[in-house]
């Protein structure tokens, strides 16, 4: 029997949301949007992931609302100890805390590639520590990585530039951004992609439309050109109750094959 090798699992939860809920659809949209006959399930390097033999998808995580970030991480700690790599569907970025903290006990000296209209790097937001505007503020001062690098960045404030510089984050923000920059990392690497990165003329279906992010284009060759080991990654911040017309879903569906396709490797 061939051994599995990436699991995939969604995780419904968007009540850290700050401005509008509708995140928690998301994994159900993606698998539908994945599996949709308008495409297929092939990646751009010719991977078929139709029942891919080592890919599993363990479906989604019971939450204990009360209790998301313990619930979530025991729950990646479970889905860890039989599987190597995992990609998850959020879900609000709020999930990417746990679920870090959950990689990080697995996998030492980890490095987080983070593409994101926003930093997340709050230390509190509108009173909420676990807010989906603060989760790496929370892997920064635990030590859960060795280094984090966000691009895309377009909506920094005094406070996360202080932020930023307390922790020694690597920030490119979408001004400076060229297409000949390339990411690499030493040991092991996690990439969290909040939709919202890509500009909403891309991806309508996200909750804060942040104009002058990425084109479709230039998210689909980071990951192909990510260079390291990637063991896990999270996309993130897909609302499906602001995309009527699927554009966003189909987009986030490609995404998730150039992921996969990543993790394979």
């Amino acid at each position: 029997m061939t051994q599995k090798k990436v699991a995939i699992v969604g995780i419904p939860f968007d009540e850290a949301s700050s401005f509008l809920r509708g995140p928690a659809l998301a994994p159900a949209k993606i698998r539908e949007a994945f599996g949709s006959d308008s495409a297929n399930c092939f990646t751009e390097s010719g991977t078929d992931l139709k029942d891919h033999p080592v890919i599993v998808d363990v479906g989604d995580l019971t939450i204990v609302h009360e209790a998301a970030p313990i619930s979530i991480e025991n729950s990646i700690d479970k889905i860890l100890s039989q599987y190597p790599k995992v990609l998850t569907l959020g879900g609000d970025h709020s999930i990417t805390y746990p679920v870090v903290k959950a990689v990080a006990k697995k996998y030492s000296s980890l490095s987080i590639l983070h593409l994101d209209a926003h930093a997340d790097l709050y230390d509190s937001f509108e009173g909420n520590k676990y807010s989906h505007a603060c989760p790496f503020a929370r892997i920064m001062e635990e030590g859960l990585v060795s280094r984090l690098v966000q691009a895309g960045i377009r909506t920094l404030t005094t406070h996360q530039r202080e932020q930023a510089s307390r922790f020694g984050v690597e920030i490119i923000e979408m001004k400076n951004w060229k297409n000949s920059i390339e990411f690499t990392f030493e040991g092991p690497v996690y990439l969290s992609l909040d939709m919202d990165a890509i500009d909403p003329a891309f991806a309508p279906g996200v909750s804060h439309h942040e104009p002058g992010g990425f084109t479709s284009r230039e998210v689909i060759t980071i990951i192909q050109k990510l260079k390291g080991n990637l063991i896990g990654a999270d996309l993130v911040e897909f609302n499906p109750t602001r995309d009527p017309s699927g554009i966003t879903a189909m987009l986030a569906a490609k995404i998730f094959k150039e992921l996969l396709d990543r993790l394979l490797k």
